[in-house]
């Protein structure tokens, strides 16, 4: 094996993939008995939507949903495109091998058709990272890239070390080595989730990115601190982090089906200790169209048990309110814990 990602193996590096391997065991339990194809689907679009979010995609969870399930959407031609495209993406993945170049050339087409020219394709041209007007990373010449990618990928393919690890690394050569004119990123967090993926297969539907998302400067902060380190380890240590909170997350309660959506997740931070009617809290959550409001927000915390009507024998009373259950006002309190 010719290459070698430069990293360190730290005693937080051993205890994060020790704390993962621990609790990986009772996620597996409990999403074998309980993550239906529905929660699988859900889970999927969640991850999409993250990872789009952190490329600057502006459309909703509502959106992406709606743009997965071939309903009419209002927006950006492009955005509508690069969540079809990520779809097919993930939902190709099983049927790629992490080390092999022509899956993961094919994999870019996807992600990125008719999005950029040369999809599927490595860049002919530089490139350099800029925030703002500062440039804050030089990718390597583009004739190297080849070279590059195809020891990257033996690495992948011969390496003995852990995939919670491996997975890190692979992700941060790819930011580094920044092999695409565009879809770098999204490349990266895919790759990763494949390689997740072989090692645990229920993995391919943990929404790591949702997770990522809502701590994105510190993921920016990792990959620049890996740059000026010239080497992978604090990036390793911060996606290790955030995929062990990504697991805690799914099974902070009783059952993997117990996880909330984004939207159900809203409605119970609207809720809080208070009571609200559906039209106090389609106000709190910006929320315009009565329908989305109550198949997507009101009805699946319903079933959910996550809030109870405060007129329970009289659905459509004009006094009904809604507060949240002891489940409710548990997961809220975990939530503000964190």
């Amino acid at each position: 094996m010719k290459y070698q990602p430069p990293y360190i193996i730290t005693p937080t590096i051993l205890n994060l993939v020790a704390e993962i391997s621990e609790t990986i065991g009772r996620y597996t339990v409990l999403a074998e008995q309980s993550l239906t194809p529905r929660l699988r689907r859900e889970n999927r679009i969640r991850t999409i939507h993250a990872s789009l979010a952190i490329e600057n995609n502006t459309l909703t969870l509502e959106q992406v949903t709606a743009v997965i399930e071939g309903k009419q959407v209002l927006g950006h031609p492009r955005e509508i495109q690069e969540v079809r495209n990520a779809f097919a993406a993930y939902e190709a993945l099983e049927g790629w091998n992490a080390g092999s170049e022509r899956d993961l050339l094919s994999a870019h087409e996807l992600l990125m058709r008719g999005l950029v020219d040369g999809a599927g394709c490595y860049r002919s041209g530089g490139v350099g990272i800029f925030q703002g007007k500062q440039l804050v990373h030089m990718a390597p010449p583009a004739n190297r890239v080849p070279e590059l990618m195809a020891d990257l990928l033996e690495w992948l393919a011969m390496t003995t070390e852990h995939p919670l690890i491996a997975g890190c690394v692979f992700h941060y050569e790819i930011e580094f080595i920044h092999p695409f004119a565009d879809g770098n990123g999204r490349m990266g967090r895919l790759w990763q989730t494949l390689i997740l993926r072989d090692w645990k297969p229920l993995l391919a539907y943990l929404p790591v990115e949702t997770v990522i998302r809502d701590h994105q400067k510190s993921y920016y902060q990792a990959l620049a601190a890996a740059d000026e380190q010239a080497d992978a380890t604090p990036f390793i240590v911060f996606m290790l982090s955030e995929l062990l909170a990504a697991i805690r997350q799914a099974t902070a309660t009783d059952q993997v089906t117990d996880q909330v959506t984004d939207q159900v997740a809203a409605l119970i931070r609207g809720i809080g200790n208070g009571e609200l009617s559906s039209s106090d809290l389609m106000q709190t959550l910006g929320l315009a169209h009565r329908p989305t409001f109550r198949e997507n927000y009101l009805n699946p915390a319903l079933a959910g048990d996550w809030i109870e009507r405060t007129e329970p024998d009289s659905p459509r009373s004009p006094k009904q309110r809604y507060r949240l259950t002891a489940k409710g006002r548990d997961w809220l309190q975990w939530h503000a814990d964190q």
